[in-house]
């Protein structure tokens, strides 16, 4: 699957969910869905992880705009590489595109999945997780190849 497609459907299915926690709950409203494992918790994060550098919106913005530009600038080189890079930028990118249009929309992000022994995140934070890490295996796989 090309990698503007999986970052597309990652942003559609973040910004869909993200609408109906926040057209169908109260800001700070928390539904059990496993009771003390799992609920859906609707909180707005001004900061960065876990609350972290709250309310540095601009610079958020910034952050995501230039995540979306160096993915586009290296698109033609992503497109060459193996699929655990590609998967990962393109998870990345539709993390932070989630996210930025959260920023953008609202100055800050809508969170909604809670496992109570985490804070509460949502799918583009996943995105840009999983990305992250697919990101970092490949890059060490490819290193531990040159060592060989």
């Amino acid at each position: 699957m090309p990698p503007l497609v999986i970052s597309s459907l990652l942003v559609a299915a973040d910004q869909a969910v993200k609408f109906f926690v926040v057209s169908s709950m109260r800001l700070g409203e928390s539904i059990p869905v496993m009771a003390g494992i799992f609920h859906v918790t609707y909180i707005e994060n001004p900061g960065a992880a876990f609350g972290m550098f709250a309310n540095q919106r601009w610079a958020f913005i910034v952050a995501g705009v230039a995540v979306i530009l160096a993915a586009v600038a290296m698109y033609r080189r992503l497109i060459r590489e193996s699929a655990m890079v590609r998967w990962g930028a393109a998870l990345l990118l539709g993390g932070a595109a989630g996210n930025l249009i959260d920023r953008v929309r609202l100055g800050r992000v809508i969170d909604f999945l809670d496992f109570r022994v985490w804070p509460v995140f949502n799918i583009a934070d996943i995105g840009i997780c999983v990305g992250v890490a697919c990101l970092i295996y490949a890059l060490t796989r490819d290193g531990e190849k040159e060592k060989a």
